[in-house]
């Protein structure tokens, strides 16, 4: 089958050996540029979406997938438990009381949140079962006065299984009310994730009730489970189908998750930039091409070639750098993205130091996540910006004068 003739001349120039070897250093500059910007982008888009998968599983240890508010005159909280219990999506329901207070041991406190809960629900309940977590639980329905501090917190004020503390409601604080303090033994301690690990205490809900309210029979809220964690909204809703607020876990922790979409689109926005330089490289290889290929032009014009094929031919020469570099740096950034982790375990292990301490940045190494939608949406990036750079230089081509050209030849 015969190539068209564009296409037939524009792979013979990049074939060719140049005359000027700066054209033939310039073009390899371009590939490369272009092929390092893909790379990075595909790496760093990856570990990005890694990165907000740990955060998601962090907040959903201690966020409801969704929480529904009940009101305060509502006769059988249970009853309303039940019934979303029942509807489609919803795996588990269970019934929470959660306050700010004050807790103070030894003459130090810190503010916390505190959730009371019932033990049995409250592992049905949980969005990765813990089996620290779980027996936690079970000492914490033996024990009514009993209370889970994260590990953190417990950390901070040096608290230990067994000893005795104080919880003051806030706004008891506020009023200056001590009376209002309550004395709990602390049963253990749990992984609340990164965001509530030092601030987070579970109680038993009969003693959260009488603590935050001053009620034994306190209307609780309900923490619903779902079987789609990114559609929770749209299930809980469809659960409680307008009879109460409902509240998701992406709405609740909007401010943060919009932040890293924000950041993934400014970096990917910034290492765009890297291919857009090895796209200007491409204008300068293909305008030095022209200067070089000006009698060859000229003989194809006189020979019947019209304007678009010449215009054609050049745009083929210069988007074959951008081909190349792309597919090249697709397939170092998928292999880079896939090995990441194990990479940099080895780079910690030869300086036999931690990158990132886990207690500060939540996570100790680099993992990657790749996602295909964002490696063919860079792949497209890096065409497009390659093929708009051969437009100029290519124009710039086809309007060159035969006559002009062939009579200095």
């Amino acid at each position: 089958m015969r190539k068209p003739l564009a296409l037939f001349i524009g792979l013979r120039f990049v074939r060719a050996r140049k005359k000027n070897q700066l054209v033939s250093f310039v073009s390899l500059i371009s590939m490369l540029g272009i092929a390092l910007g893909v790379l990075a982008l595909i790496a760093v888009l990856s570990v990005i979406n890694a990165s907000t998968g740990t955060m998601r599983e962090e907040t959903l240890k201690a966020v409801p997938h969704a929480a529904v508010t009940l009101p305060d005159d509502l006769l059988d909280w249970r009853e309303a438990a039940d019934s979303l219990a029942a509807a489609p999506g919803v795996i588990a329901v269970a019934p929470f009381l959660e306050s700010e207070a004050w807790l103070q041991f030894d003459g130090r406190g810190e503010f916390v949140n505190v959730r009371g809960v019932t033990p049995e629900t409250e592992k049905q309940i949980l969005q990765s079962p813990d089996s620290q977590l779980q027996a936690m639980l079970d000492f914490l329905a033996e024990t009514p006065d009993g209370i889970i501090l994260g590990t953190r917190l417990a950390g901070q004020l040096g608290l230990y299984p067994g000893m005795q503390m104080s919880v003051t409601p806030l706004n008891s604080l506020l009023q200056r009310r001590t009376e209002d303090a309550r004395s709990f033994q602390m049963v253990g301690v749990a992984d609340f994730g990164f965001y509530d690990n030092d601030a987070m205490a579970l109680v038993n809900l009969p003693v959260a009730s009488q603590l935050l309210t001053g009620r034994d029979d306190a209307v609780p809220q309900l923490r619903l489970r779902v079987d789609d964690v990114l559609n929770a909204g749209v299930i809980a809703r469809e659960a409680v189908a307008g009879r109460w607020p409902v509240a998701s876990w992406n709405e609740t922790r909007r401010s943060l998750f919009d932040a890293l979409r924000m950041e993934k689109i400014l970096t990917g926005f910034m290492l765009l930039m890297i291919v857009v330089i090895g796209a200007v490289n491409i204008v300068a290889t293909l305008v030095m091409a022209v200067a070089d290929k000006n009698a060859d032009i000229a003989i194809l014009r006189t020979m019947g070639a019209s304007r678009a094929t010449v215009m054609s031919v050049f745009v083929i020469q210069g988007f074959a750098a951008g081909v190349l570099g792309t597919l090249l740096g697709a397939a170092g950034g998928v292999l880079l993205a896939m090995n990441l982790g194990q990479i940099t375990r080895a780079f910690q292990g030869a300086l036999n130091a931690m990158l990132a301490p886990g207690d500060v940045y939540m996570i100790a190494h680099l993992d990657a996540l790749i996602l295909w939608s964002d490696v063919v949406l860079v792949c497209l990036c890096a065409l497009g910006v390659s093929l708009m750079a051969t437009l100029y230089p290519a124009w710039r081509a086809s309007r060159v004068q035969p006559a002009d050209v062939l009579r200095y030849e």
